[in-house]
């Protein structure tokens, strides 16, 4: 048996997120999440504005919440600029063209 088999504990996560619209956000943000190494099974609920995910590495939580932020869904309580607001948007968009 490897050492990561023996270290390895998989841990669910649900983050609470801001700008989220839509399934074209929601498309995005599945697609950018499950690209993160040690993520995997990601959903979103676009009616309570959530993300959960499985992780198996200490900083896959910080990972995931910098990509969102990147994206343009910070986690709630986070600041929330016209920027961020507007990433949100292009990001949408491209999760509506995905999924055509």
């Amino acid at each position: 048996m490897s050492f990561n088999a023996l270290t390895s504990k998989i841990m669910k996560t649900t983050l609470k997120i801001q700008n989220l619209k839509c399934g074209g956000c929601a498309q995005t943000i599945i697609s950018k999440l499950n690209g993160l190494k040690g993520i995997q099974n990601v959903s979103v609920n676009t009616e309570t504005n959530t993300v959960s995910f499985e992780n198996e590495l200490p900083n896959g939580v910080e990972s995931a919440t910098t990509l969102l932020a990147k994206l343009g869904y910070p986690v709630d309580g986070d600041a929330n600029s016209i920027g961020k607001k507007a990433k949100s948007f292009v990001s949408c968009a491209l999760g509506r063209m995905a999924k055509s």
